[in-house]
């Protein structure tokens, strides 16, 4: 005799809150949305550092993993016939729609987060984004897997378990990057702190300028201001005779006689 699970309805809204970056469970119909920073190929997108070859290269194998392990979930989801389960209407609703939020996760909030990996290869908002869904993931799918596991073919409990467990992997290994850029990041950290320290004490510190005031100096007469120079006075036309006339001398007094 089987043995009858529990289901959680509200298990797939894990897999919607891992893609959105939120922490709370988003509503039932999932909408998938992934941001990745723009940066090209080889290049980190803070600060414009080159990314070494053994980190693409190790991101490049994870993403690759992912992919394949991806499509055969998918094709592996899609083999199963859950109508055929022997257990109550509700308990096939409720793994239906889990499945259904995997589906839509691989085909849609994935390869978003992959992409905007790929064009930021070393950064860690983005690399803990792909984690975060990864976890999601895991524990949706988990829940698929008692189900069919309890209600199921052998077959279908066995595939799923390997994607599963392939899954679990690339968890494990995303969770190791994440700890190494970590401690890189914080190195660089300190290095660039250091060398700031080390600039900022090569600046030259120009002394100060001392001002002393002596209180017994008399104090200084304000400088007198000489006056402005007089004008010359200049004529006006109206002081000038008109044209074409002419001045009449002054008339003379006859000469007085004195008396005799």
């Amino acid at each position: 005799m089987k043995t009858r699970l529990t289901l959680v309805p509200g298990i797939a809204c894990l897999l919607c809150a891992a893609a959105s970056g939120q922490a709370s469970p988003a509503p039932a119909n999932l909408q998938y949305s992934a941001q990745g920073r723009p940066a090209s190929a080889g290049v980190s997108a803070q600060g414009g550092q080159p990314v070494s070859y053994a980190s693409v290269s190790q991101l490049n194998g994870l993403l690759g993993q992912l992919e394949e392990t991806s499509r055969g979930t998918q094709a592996d989801l899609v083999r199963l016939r859950i109508e055929h389960w022997k257990t109550d209407s509700n308990s096939k609703k409720t793994a239906l729609a889990n499945v259904d939020s995997v589906q839509r996760n691989l085909q849609g909030a994935l390869p978003e987060i992959i992409a905007g990996l790929r064009s930021a290869p070393e950064d860690l908002p983005a690399t803990f984004k792909l984690y975060r869904n990864l976890d999601a993931l895991y524990d949706v799918l988990g829940n698929v897997v008692e189900l069919a596991g309890a209600f199921g073919s052998k077959d279908d409990v066995q595939t799923l378990a390997n994607d599963l467990s392939a899954f679990e992997n690339t968890r494990k290994q995303m969770a190791e990057r994440i700890e190494t850029l970590s401690s890189a990041k914080e190195a660089e950290i300190e290095r660039l702190r250091a060398d700031l320290k080390t600039a900022q004490a090569a600046i030259p510190v120009e002394p100060p300028k001392k001002i002393i005031v002596d209180d017994n100096e008399p104090p200084k007469k304000p400088p007198l201001k000489k006056k402005p120079a007089a004008k010359p006075k200049t004529t006006t036309p109206a002081d000038k005779p008109a044209t074409g006339q002419t001045q009449n001398p002054p008339a003379q007094q006859p000469p007085q006689t004195k008396p005799q």
